[in-house]
This record gives C-alpha cells, structure tokens and sequence, in this order.
C-alpha cells in the first residue's frame, strides 16, 4: 500500500455503563458517536472492503470480545454498519473475564463486565453477520516474544476460531496495538488478509498494520470528531489505554 489510508475503522472495547475504564464505553454513547460520524458522510463497509484503503469508509471494530459488547449489535443492525470482533481463542473456551495483568484488580472488581464471550456467543454473533478476527490466543505483549511463540499465538488462534466457528478467519488485531516488522511478516505468513495495528499509520499504510482510531471512556465530541479527521497524523498521536 503507497498511499494514504482513507477510511476510518474505530476500536472499542468494552460496551457498558457499568465499568468505570477508559476502556469502557456506554452504549448509548456509542451510538451517538457513530450516528454523528454518519451525518458527516462516512458510509459503512465490511472488514474486506476497508482492508483497500481507499474511499470515505467506516468500519467498526471491537477487541477482546467482551460479552458486553452483545450490547452494541443491536445499535449497529439499527444503523446499518459492519462490525468485527477480535477474539482471544483461549478464552473463548470458557468466556472467563481477561484478567491480564494490566485488568488483573479490575477483573477482581468487575469480573461480570469484564466477562468474554465463549464459543457460543462468537457463533451467535457471527451468524448476525459480524467478522470474527483473531486477537491471538492469550493476549501477550507480541514484540516481548520470539518468532516461535508469536506463530503459535497468531496461527493457532486462527486455526481455532475456524474449527469452531466453521468460516474462514481472515483478519487480525494484534494485542495491546503493538506490532513490528517481523510480527507483521509472521501474520502474514499465518494467512491472515490483512492486520489492524492502533493507531498506525494513514499516510503511510500497511497491509499488516492497518490503521485505527481508538476511542474511550473521555473521548468527547470534539476529540471524537479531531481523532476521526482525515488531518489526524497532523494532528497528534493517540494514546490507548491497555490493554487493547
């Protein structure tokens, strides 16, 4: 990819009024960003239609699969817009909360909110028409890891989420946003399509490092409206809160 990343694909995490995170968004708050990023004529696409990087496109993501985020797809069928979730295959087994360490005393706290979805959901939410992509199998920080372990983390959550859930896995987030030429060149030799980084890059895209705008708890109007603006590299960088 040579030039400028056009569309816009947002990341979010958890969907709830009910955790106090920068990480967490209530779904009533989300709903009016996407409306108002609608009203300013962004059209919504699929995961496979953004990945080329051309036209004033929007498409949503979520990481991590928290079951509260079950909340939103009836605010994005009512709305029209293409979803994806990335999901962490080994927590899928038994939807437990993501108690990595960044979230260990949250998980403490708020284990309901923080609540993953299992194999069940990812089907249910799958069979309405949401992209299921990977976010590796435990969620590690992937530039802390050698190639051998990076591969068995991307391949077989990959390998997995299409055993269960019976389609093709074709898209990646990496974990936290963090990712390096060698992870990209590993994720591509997985067969993944294409990955999404955070935030990346839009003047100088990449295949296997996509861009996209987080949004969180404290992002109001205007800073939604800043991050999601063609000038945004010009702008500032973004910073996530972990985990991602």
């Amino acid at each position: 990819m040579t030039r400028r990343f056009e569309p816009v694909v947002l990341c979010y995490h958890a969907v709830t009024a009910g955790w106090p995170h920068p990480l967490a968004i209530a779904p009533d708050v989300l709903e009016r960003q996407l409306r108002a990023l609608l009203r300013r004529r962004w059209r919504p696409a699929a995961a496979a239609d953004v990945v080329a990087g051309r036209g004033r496109l929007l498409h949503v993501t979520f990481d991590d699969a928290y079951t509260n985020v079950e909340a939103a797809l009836d605010v994005l069928g009512r709305l029209e817009i293409s979803a994806t979730i990335f999901a962490c295959s080994g927590y899928a087994d038994d939807g437990r909360p993501l108690a990595v360490p960044e979230l260990a005393g949250d998980a403490a706290r708020f284990p309901d909110e923080l609540e993953t979805m299992d194999w069940d959901a990812l089907r249910a939410a799958a069979a309405r028409g949401v992209e299921i992509g990977a976010h590796t199998v435990s969620h590690p920080h992937l530039p802390r890891l050698g190639d051998a372990e990076v591969e068995r983390e991307l391949g077989e959550c990959k390998e997995r989420l299409e055993d269960e859930l019976r389609r093709p896995c074709r898209f990646l987030a990496y974990p936290y946003g963090e990712e390096q030429p060698r992870i990209r060149a590993i994720a591509e030799r997985c067969g993944f399509e294409a990955a999404f980084g955070l935030p990346g890059s839009r003047a100088e895209p990449h295949r296997f490092a996509l861009p996209r705008v987080g949004l969180y708890r404290d992002d109001g109007p205007l800073r939604v409206l800043a991050k999601t603006s063609p000038l945004v590299d010009r702008i500032r960088p973004q910073r996530q809160p972990a985990p991602g």
